[in-house]
């Protein structure tokens, strides 16, 4: 490969590629996995309230544990673990139904544009986007944005990433993923 002048390139998700008002998106998704969890017998006020706690976990945890494991951690303070298969449910909730929820987002176009090229031209692509949600569901973000998850040497969600936006830590940790 060529030597290129940029040893890699990072970009945000919301706001950057994927145009969509995250205020609509949250609220969309709160409505829906709390649907999804009340339609399997989970109560939804219940699972609401550990989500948010789980949330609450990652944006503040800096043990060096991945996001996941503080969500869960957090999530199983408020939600009986043993209530249901959780990592199935929650699985089975992004595999499908959370792909709906942007059904009617229109891509920018130009933002496909720019990763492909970037992409043709060699640079490592990073998405350094908040990893709050599994990678699948990244991907579907991706997917409403128009631009194939592919493209990217490194995606942050939280299975993969120790710590959140604006942490430095955050940024220290994409870094050494990217080799700079």
């Amino acid at each position: 490969m060529e030597q290129t002048p940029y040893r890699a390139v990072f970009f945000d998700l919301d706001g950057t590629l994927l145009p969509m008002d995250l205020g609509e998106f949250m609220q969309s998704y709160f409505e829906r996995l709390a649907a999804y969890v009340a339609a399997r017998g989970i109560d939804p006020e219940i699972f609401t309230a550990g989500l948010k706690k789980g949330i609450k976990a990652m944006a503040a945890h800096d043990d060096g544990r991945l996001n996941a494991e503080a969500y869960w951690d957090a999530f199983f303070e408020v939600v009986d673990q043993d209530a249901t298969d959780w990592a199935k449910l929650v699985g089975e909730f992004y595999e499908h139904d959370f792909g709906e929820i942007g059904k009617n987002v229109v891509p920018d176009p130009h933002a496909a544009r720019a990763i492909e090229t970037l992409r043709a031209k060699g640079y490592p692509l990073v998405l350094a986007t908040m990893p709050m949600f599994p990678l699948r569901a990244v991907k579907w973000r991706l997917s409403w944005a128009g631009i194939d998850a592919d493209a990217f040497a490194r995606i942050t969600n939280y299975e993969n990433s120790t710590s959140v936006k604006p942490k430095l830590d955050y940024y220290a940790e994409n870094l050494r993923a990217a080799g700079l």
